[in-house]
């Protein structure tokens, strides 16, 4: 990849370089002021999302039996970073197609499978993840949110909260205990749960970020549900969440460099056409060279990204991996979109020339869905062998 190039893929056969340019295509019809006009005027991405769907981007990891593509993480990671890279950085893809679709696939019933994926493969149908709550943080074994057994099915009650792009779903895949904890670790199970179900409350949450994709605090109040909502095994919910973490991490930090590649790009044409004291500001180290840091980061990011998503397909660990490319990706579109500002003087806060834009959007991924500091944490113990610290 030269800057010349940006999107060029790091090494790629025919199929990848044929679905990269597919995505640029449908892309360059949207760009980045579809993005924020979208989400300036509080609306969802629809049309965007529906052509990624009819062109089979969205399902393309979904097994061809429920209407996917039936490839592989890495090539919805190749869909995701190449959106980003045109200024389109869709969050709802590391969740609804990634973490969602792929735990369904992996402990739904064939029943399941076949009621829920079509739609998801052809964006037809939208799922949000409702994990997170406001006393549980990142310790998952302290979810509140309880689901109770009766003759009919189960009542769900709790609250979820920074639970993504709700108004756009039309159903939820909710975490909630099921069974009391032991030694602090609670018997968790999982919920597919309408998102216009009866008792269930959701309230916008502000937040200065850039995106279509808003934030809810969510509410369940006796809410009722079949006994065919419970996918997977009672009180076996974390395994089935574990299924969603790696395609979670790896499709942030896919879009993470997807970010710092649009940065990037952006920022080697300015700096080659920007001409002051005769010369394009680009010829002075002071502007070069943090460019040039940013692109090392980011290449080597999306190598991590590339591992992570390897492994994952061949079935083998990729915990450590994906949390290891997310954070590389982080840091890498924290620095990248930072150079591209500065290279851009008093035009990198200016809207027209979409980098700012981005800034609280790149900034929320060193917090979620895993924080820097977790990922650390994990990495000093299962890489260097050093003792647990949480």
């Amino acid at each position: 990849m030269t800057a010349e190039h940006p999107s060029l893929p790091l090494v790629a056969g025919d199929e990848e370089r044929e679905l990269r340019a597919t995505v640029r295509a449908i892309a360059a019809r949207y760009g980045h002021e579809y993005f924020v006009a979208t989400a300036r005027a509080g609306q969802s991405p629809t049309a965007l999302w529906a052509e990624l769907g009819a062109a089979g981007l969205l399902g393309v990891a979904i097994p061809q039996e429920y209407g996917g593509g039936g490839g592989t993480l890495s090539d919805l990671a190749v869909v995701t970073e190449e959106l980003a890279a045109c200024g389109i950085p869709l969050m709802l893809l590391a969740l609804s197609p990634a973490v969602c679709a792929t735990i369904v696939a992996q402990v739904g019933t064939a029943a399941q499978k076949a009621e829920h994926l079509p739609g998801l493969a052809s964006g037809q149908r939208v799922m949000a993840f409702a994990i997170t709550e406001p006393d549980a943080g990142s310790n998952t074994h302290r979810i509140r949110t309880k689901a109770a057994r009766t003759e009919q099915g189960w009542i769900l009650n709790g609250a979820k909260y920074y639970v993504s792009h709700v108004d756009n779903a039309q159903t939820m895949l909710v975490v909630a205990r099921t069974g009391n904890p032991e030694n602090g670790r609670g018997a968790l199970s999982l919920f597919v749960v309408e998102v216009d179900a009866p008792g269930v409350g959701r309230t916008v949450i502000p937040v200065e970020i850039v995106s279509p994709e808003r934030q809810f605090t969510v509410t369940f109040d006796d809410v009722q549900v079949g006994h065919d909502a419970l996918l997977g095994a009672v009180d076996q919910g974390l395994a089935g969440v574990f299924h969603g973490l790696n395609p979670e991490r790896i499709g942030s930090a896919a879009l993470l460099t997807g970010i710092a590649r649009y940065a990037l790009g952006k920022a080697a044409r300015y700096a080659r056409d920007r001409t002051v004291w005769d010369v394009p500001i680009g010829a002075h180290q002071a502007v070069a060279h943090p460019l040039a840091r940013a692109h090392i980061q980011t290449e080597s990011a999306r190598l991590l990204t590339a591992r992570a998503a390897a492994l994952s397909d061949a079935g083998l660990p990729a915990g450590t991996a994906a949390n290891m490319a997310k954070w590389a990706a982080a840091e890498a579109a924290t620095q990248a979109l930072d150079a591209a500002i500065q290279t851009h003087g008093g035009n990198g806060m200016a809207t027209e020339y979409g980098l700012s834009t981005l800034s609280g959007l790149v900034r929320l991924f060193r917090i979620a869905p895993v924080s820097a500091e977790m990922i650390l944490n994990h990495t000093a113990q299962h890489e260097l062998g050093l003792p647990k610290s949480y």
